[in-house]
């Protein structure tokens, strides 16, 4: 399971990664995917998720988020 605050972890270390760029800020591609799955969470009212139940680009991002805390 994933909790929200996770998550906001998550989302933060790929935003150092990976900073938005252009005069528009756009995010970047992994931020984006991640800030998806936060925004369906909020709607939900949902404060975990289960890494299956995520998309494939998501949960793959998560995990590699988490091989760094070790």
């Amino acid at each position: 399971m994933l909790s929200l605050t996770d998550l906001e972890q998550a989302i933060n270390y790929w935003r150092q990664q990976r900073p938005a760029t252009g005069e528009e800020c756009a995010l970047s591609p992994e931020v984006n995917a991640l800030a998806d799955l936060y925004a369906m969470m909020i709607y939900d009212h949902r404060h975990e998720v289960a890494l299956d139940e995520m998309g494939t680009q998501a949960r793959q991002l998560v995990e590699s988020w988490q091989g760094t805390r070790a």
